[in-house]
C-alpha cells in the first residue's frame, strides 16, 4: 500500500483511541506522541492517578477524562461512555496501555487487517510477535498461556494472548455489553466476542519493557488479583 493510498484508506474511517492510565506520567506522553495521525480522538482516562498523568496527557494533546474509582475495566467503561455521547460515533476503537510497552505506530496493521479481512475484532498478539527481553514476567507469560489454553478448551477460541493492544468495531463493542471493572476486562471481551459469533483474528505485535513498574505483574497483589479474576471470568461465562 502506497503512502497516498494508505492515507485515503484511513481518512475514510473514524478511529478513536482509548487509553486507561494510572500513574503513568513518564510514559503516557510518549504513547500519545507515537499514535498515528489518522486517529480522530485520543482519549486518556486518568484512573485516580496521584502524579502528573493528567497534565502530561493533556499537554500531549489527548482528551483527558477522570475516573476516580480504580480499575482497568472501570477506566475503559468511562472512555466508552464518552465515545457513546459523541455526535459522530467512531467506526473503530483501539485500546492501548499507557506504559509505552506497546508500539502505537503498529496500529495501522491491526486496522488494515480488521477492515481488509472484514473482521470485527483484532488482537495484537505479543506471543506471536517479538518481545524485548524482560518485557513480560513469568507470571504474565504463564497466565496468558493458561488463559488462552482454557479458552480453547471451554469456548473453542483461537487466541494466543490477552494483550491489551486491540482494535474493535464500535457497534460490535457495544453489543458485548462489557461489565468487568478491573483485571477481567480483556478476557471478558474475547470470551463474549466468541460467544456472540464475532469475526476475530490476531496480528503479531512487538513488545518492549514498560516505563516504570507494572501495577499488575510488578506486585504480588496484582499477580494474584489478576490471576483470580481471569479464572473467575472464565468460569462465569462458561
Amino acid at each position: 500500500m502506497t503512502v497516498e493510498s494508505e492515507q485515503d484508506f484511513f481518512s475514510e474511517l473514524q478511529i478513536d483511541v482509548l487509553i486507561p492510565a494510572f500513574n503513568e506520567e513518564n510514559a503516557v506522553g510518549k504513547v500519545i506522541a507515537a499514535i498515528p495521525s489518522f486517529a480522530r480522538n485520543i482519549v486518556v482516562v486518568n484512573n485516580n492517578s496521584n502524579d502528573n498523568t493528567r497534565k502530561v496527557a493533556s499537554e500531549a494533546g489527548a482528551i483527558v477524562l477522570d475516573e476516580p474509582q480504580k480499575g482497568y475495566g472501570k477506566a475503559c467503561l468511562k472512555g466508552m461512555e464518552y465515545l457513546n455521547d459523541l455526535e459522530t460515533a467512531p467506526d473503530i476503537v483501539v485500546f492501548l496501555d499507557a506504559d509505552y510497552s506497546d508500539y502505537p505506530e503498529e496500529m495501522h496493521q491491526l486496522i488494515q487487517v480488521l477492515v481488509a479481512g472484514n473482521y470485527d475484532m483484532v488482537i495484537g498478539s505479543r506471543a506471536r510477535g517479538n518481545k524485548e527481553k524482560g518485557s513480560m514476567t513469568f507470571p504474565q507469560v504463564f497466565g496468558n498461556w493458561l488463559a488462552t489454553w482454557l479458552m480453547r478448551r471451554m469456548f473453542s477460541a483461537e487466541f494466543t494472548d490477552l494483550g491489551p493492544f486491540r482494535a474493535i468495531r464500535w457497534n460490535e463493542l457495544k453489543q458485548l455489553e462489557m461489565q468487568d471493572q478491573d483485571y477481567g476486562w480483556t478476557i471478558e471481551m474475547q470470551i463474549k466476542a466468541v460467544k456472540l459469533g464475532l469475526r476475530y483474528t490476531e496480528v503479531p505485535v512487538n513488545y518492549r519493557q514498560r516505563i516504570g513498574v507494572s501495577k499488575v505483574s510488578g506486585t504480588i497483589h496484582g499477580v494474584v488479583g489478576a490471576g483470580y479474576k481471569i479464572l473467575w471470568t472464565l468460569w462465569k461465562y462458561r
